[in-house]
């Protein structure tokens, strides 16, 4: 078993390795779920069949020892050194170094993959697109649940919860590579008319309201950009809107690309949102790759709602900032 045990934790550095070196993609999910399984395994195995060996061997040795104390007591021998059974009696019940690492460790993993998988999971953010409300190197909390709960690694909603509602920032797999997590907001719900053109935002034929609020400077850029305030239906954040204008959308073929329209040069887009999906864009909206590029988000897609900002290493105030 040591040997076997050894060979699985090889295994497991080359795998971490290769994805840390970017020699493949992993599945954080899928390897948790994986960790969870082998140390149970290991668990059942140390509490039905390891343990109870270790402590009958230990039992047995113990009685030996009486027993050989009576037969020298019969001899008239009483003075007897106990100290070397005692030692290896605890040395019998010691867990040996391929249980400790596997059966010992099976109760934290397992509550790490119940909490990320059913509560809540942390994410870094790792570009611009939603700047200013989220910065790169916001550490955030998402919620899992919100939702409603779904099985991990399949990813099938078994509990609903809340319905996804415009303005909510969300955790989503990205469609084209599901390996990969992407975080914006929702502007379209299923059966939404979403119209963007000119910068200006457009639901179901109605231009979303925005105004002037103050200036932000742009590290990335190293610039200082007007704020908009938005309220897309109630839910009212800050944009940055780049003056010279967006980027080109890519028409780029995605389930249900007949469902959006280009036009302008590729300036200019309107997508009708497909029942159980929905349209994303970044706050930053001039530097975001989104819903306008690559096409809708499906319902399956969905991690969780972003609620908090819980560190910043690079910016101490960030924490406790709500995301809204």
């Amino acid at each position: 078993m040591s040997a076997l045990t050894g060979f699985l934790y090889a295994a497991l550095v080359a795998y971490l390795g290769g994805w840390y070196l970017d020699k493949w993609n992993g599945d954080f999910e899928l390897l948790l779920f994986i960790l969870t399984f082998v140390t149970l395994l290991y668990w059942l195995a140390e509490r039905f069949r390891f343990k109870p060996q270790r402590e009958a061997a230990a039992t047995q040795l113990v009685s030996q020892d009486a027993a050989r104390r009576q037969v020298l007591a019969a001899q008239g021998i009483t003075q007897v050194d106990s100290g070397g059974v005692e030692t290896a009696r605890e040395r019998l019940l010691m867990q040996p170094w391929w249980l400790d690492w596997t059966a010992g460790l099976f109760p934290v993993i397992l509550v790490v993959f119940l909490m990320r998988s059913f509560i809540i999971e942390p994410f870094k953010i790792p570009s611009g697109s939603m700047v200013p409300t989220l910065l790169v190197g916001d550490l955030i909390v998402v919620n899992k649940f919100h939702y409603g709960v779904r099985l991990p690694v399949i990813d099938k909603k078994i509990i609903p919860n809340h319905d996804v509602q415009r303005g909510d920032v969300m955790v989503f797999r990205f469609p084209k590579n599901p390996n990969q997590n992407f975080i914006k907001r929702v502007i379209g719900v299923p059966g939404d008319t979403v119209r963007y053109t000119d910068g200006r935002l457009y639901l179901n034929d109605q231009l979303v309201a925005n105004v002037p609020d103050g200036q932000f400077y742009d590290e990335d850029g190293h610039t200082t950009r007007m704020l908009i305030q938005e309220d897309l239906a109630g839910v009212k954040h800050s944009i940055l809107l780049n003056p010279q204008g967006p980027n080109p959308f890519a028409g780029e073929a995605f389930p249900f690309r007949e469902a959006c329209t280009y036009g302008g040069d590729n300036q200019s887009v309107v997508c009708k949102v497909p029942a159980g999906h929905y349209f994303m864009m970044g706050d930053n909206r001039d530097n975001s790759d989104d819903s306008r590029f690559w096409g809708f988000v499906p319902d399956e897609n969905i991690v969780g709602k972003a609620v908090m900002v819980w560190m910043n290493f690079g910016n101490l105030r960030r924490i406790g900032t709500s995301i809204h």
